[in-house]
């Protein structure tokens, strides 16, 4: 290998898009990141074959990083959200996609596919690797479709909770509450003092030691909000794409469930 190697294909997969693109082992993309529209519904080899079409426009690579939305167990999807909707966000579960999607191997599938390791985090986990610093307790929240959240502590990544399915008020979810759509109908400032709420409540629980924002919609956080957030790093949208090589220091050499978890 040289310097650039191992190559690292990038997959970042959100509610409304798909982007890829291959890192050498700088983190340096060696190509323009490539973006398509997810193609509802979304069963699992549906996205498998998107996938492929990407890296036919790509370089090689010698592994791959692909971060998506739910919660993910050493690389086993124990839930999503989304994907198993018959159009995406906020429509009509089918009950055959949440079938084929629960205790999906996406790690094993991607590896029979490409022939190469590949590790899969929720995409929140991605996002913070290429930020955190590795010391003490950091906390890292995404504002997009919905919230997503990831907690590193000392550098290794936390077991994933889905904060972002807990009720925050009214019955209401924290998604429920913080997603795009509410951003939609409420306004950029609205919002922002609903995410203002949102870490109230969570920092007593977590107690991190660094914060830090990112997603599509943290660059709509209102000035005044900022303003009462001096404490937290707000984080440009790229970092899911740029944080694929550091992700797998993130969860170092530890073993692998062999038995997918089942849905009730």
């Amino acid at each position: 290998m040289d310097h650039q190697t191992p190559r690292t294909l990038a997959v970042d997969c959100g509610g409304g898009g798909i982007k890829a693109t291959v890192l050498d082992a700088h983190s340096f993309q060696l190509a323009p990141a490539l973006r398509e529209p997810v193609p509802y519904p979304l069963p699992p080899s549906k996205l498998l074959d998107l996938v492929e079409n990407m890296t036919q426009q790509l370089p090689g690579f010698e592994r791959i990083t692909l971060g998506m939305p739910g919660m993910i167990r050493h690389g086993i999807v124990v839930y999503t959200p989304h994907y198993i909707n018959r159009a995406g966000p906020r429509t009509r579960q089918v009950p055959e996609l949440a079938v084929q999607w629960a205790g999906f191997d996406m790690s094993a599938a991607l590896t029979e596919r490409f022939g190469v390791p590949a590790l899969v985090l929720n995409d929140a986990e991605v996002a913070a690797a290429g930020m955190v610093t590795g010391i003490g307790l950091e906390f890292f929240a995404t504002f997009g479709t919905g919230l997503g959240t990831a907690l590193v502590d000392n550098g290794i990544l936390a077991p994933h909770l889905e904060i972002s399915h807990a009720p925050m008020r009214w019955g209401l979810t924290f998604d429920d509450v913080l997603g795009e759509h509410e951003r939609r109908r409420l306004g950029d400032s609205a919002w922002s003092r609903r995410v203002l709420r949102a870490l109230e409540l969570l920092e007593p629980v977590i107690r991190w030691d660094k914060l830090y924002l990112g997603g599509g919609n943290a660059a709509r956080l209102s000035a005044s909000a900022r303003l009462k957030l001096v404490d937290a790093t707000i984080v440009p949208n790229s970092a899911g794409m740029s944080s694929g090589v550091r992700a797998w220091n993130l969860v170092g050499d530890k073993p692998r469930r062999v038995e997918p978890h089942q849905q009730p």
